[in-house]
């Protein structure tokens, strides 16, 4: 594989430079929409310059092609003539170039990880890379190796056993603390796919069983020493001889960034109007799924639109803010919410808003790297949101406030352009009635003449002014998400303010 010399991905001063993974869109010239793409993509023309013709390239040939006018990159092990879509893509022609003739799949996978590629690009594929062949130095143990001789006594394993009616798979996590998010199981059309997260790597259980199974099964969980059951009802009561066909990643420990995104397809049960442009989406799990998505974390719906994949990540709330803060509100964990902005000239959001009732979309597996500790022994927790960026507060706010008991002040600090475009402004209002710890504040660019709240942008002033301390030296979290400027600017006055890292959190997909 080729090495790329190391750099900040997107590059400091870049037009796509965005903090804690966060990416900025830029301007794209009219006629340069992703539904232009896609048109040109289906127009026959050649995008490639080869005439249908797929090479093999090598190292010298890709190094090449490292221009604009002739820009070819290689993802996994397939090289793109990239040059037709760079005025079609949003984060900007400069950010493309960072990979001009190298391989760059890492600084893909830092920012677009969960774009289909493979679907965007297709008229675009040159060929494969032809690679040479690397020895490992005489003595030099793989990875695999070095983790099977240091860390073999902590690495999960699995067991199966049956009954007449019953097949329970064990999952051994070794790890203490197990809990229900941490648990993701599918089982669809005699496939079982059951994933553990453990921090920043997964397990991965995945099968073509031997015999069919029922949609509904049961997970139990022994939290204290990291046992996990899933246990699946027969259709037949025959004896099993194997549990089934292992698949390629089964019984695998990899980093959670190098396992690919797994999607099941959720319905869609109810679509209700928060705001003017704002909606509640309500999809519901297949039965043959368990699902929890923690705090903090996202998943991707993915479409297929005009033929294209389309991908994007949104943030699961709750179905409402809930004022009762003796235990944190618990989901059925039947369903996921979704409070999405409909954009009018968006391709994917007017394609959400046109699905039915019953219309099935897919679903990924959550990501993000927020932890319930960092909320631990908190004193002070400052909320700052633009617009839907409110979405990951809603589940953060009530965990904080049900579990955190020396929690002194929770803090929302809640931008947005008009009065209007406030999200859950009453529930938000009844919830600082009803918890003294509680405050909300809203802050509008755009306000009407009428306004008695404060008007203005984040700003160091506007911070200073809005988030005081309950005590000096208290234990502070900040955290932060909105649109990517937003985001950026905020962290920057926040470390303006003397604010140190481990006191600020930007939520980002």
């Amino acid at each position: 594989m080729l090495n790329v010399p190391p750099q900040a991905f997107p590059a400091p001063g870049s037009q796509q430079r965005a903090a804690a993974g966060g990416r900025i869109k830029v301007p794209l010239k009219p006629g340069r929409s992703l539904m232009d793409w896609i048109r040109l993509t289906k127009s026959g023309k050649d995008l490639t310059g080869l005439k249908g013709r797929l090479i093999e390239v090598s190292e010298d040939e890709l190094a090449k092609h490292n221009k604009k006018e002739d820009c070819w990159i290689c993802i996994r092990g397939l090289v793109y003539n990239v040059t037709p879509y760079m005025e079609y893509h949003p984060g900007g022609e400069d950010e493309l170039m960072k990979a001009a003739g190298t391989d760059g799949t890492d600084l893909f996978d830092q920012v677009h990880r969960w774009v289909n590629y493979e679907s965007m690009l297709k008229e675009c594929l040159v060929g494969r890379m032809a690679f040479k062949p690397i020895a490992a130095p005489k003595g030099m143990l793989s990875e695999r190796e070095v983790l099977g001789a240091s860390a073999r006594d902590t690495t999960p394993s699995y067991d199966w056993f049956q009954t007449d009616d019953l097949i329970t798979v064990v999952i051994y996590t070794k790890q203490k603390g197990m809990n229900a998010e941490l648990v993701i199981v599918d089982c669809q059309h005699k496939r079982l796919r059951g994933e553990i997260i453990l921090d920043d790597h997964s397990y991965l259980v995945e099968v073509d069983l031997d015999h069919e199974v029922q949609d509904d099964f049961a997970v139990n969980i022994a939290e204290k020493v990291g046992k996990v059951e899933i246990i699946l009802k027969k259709k037949d009561h025959i004896q099993w001889k194997v549990l089934g066909l292992p698949l390629e990643s089964h019984n695998t420990l990899l980093r959670r960034t190098e396992r690919g995104l797994f999607y099941r397809k959720c319905k869609l049960v109810s679509k209700t109007e928060v705001t003017h442009d704002t909606k509640l989406f309500c999809f519901m799990l297949p039965k043959s799924t368990h699902l929890q998505v923690p705090i903090g974390q996202h998943v991707y719906l993915k479409q297929i639109i005009a033929g294209t994949e389309v991908v994007k990540p949104y943030t699961p709330l709750l179905p409402f803010l809930p004022l009762d803060f003796k235990e944190p509100f618990s989901q059925d964990g039947a369903h996921i919410y979704l409070m999405i902005k409909i954009y009018s000239c968006g391709l994917f959001t007017q394609a959400l808003d046109h699905l039915q009732i019953g219309d099935d979309i897919s679903v990924s597996s959550p990501e993000g790297n927020f932890k319930k500790s960092q909320v631990e022994a908190l004193e002070d927790l400052f909320l700052l949101a633009a617009g839907t960026g409110f979405t990951p507060m809603v589940k953060l706010l009530n965990f904080a406030l049900a579990k955190v008991d020396c929690l002194r002040t929770v803090k929302l600090i809640f931008f947005n352009k008009k009065d209007d475009d406030i999200l859950w402004r009453n529930q938000l209002e009844q919830l600082a009635l009803k918890d003294e710890r509680f405050e909300v504040q809203f802050i509008l660019s755009e306000p009407a003449e009428d306004w008695m709240g404060k008007r203005g942008k984040i700003s160091s002033a506007l911070l200073s002014e809005c988030m005081k301390r309950s005590k000096k030296d208290s234990k502070v979290l900040i955290c932060i998400c909105g649109p990517t400027p937003f985001t950026q600017q905020g962290l920057q006055c926040l470390e303006d303010l003397g604010y140190s890292q481990e006191e600020m959190h930007a939520f980002t997909a």
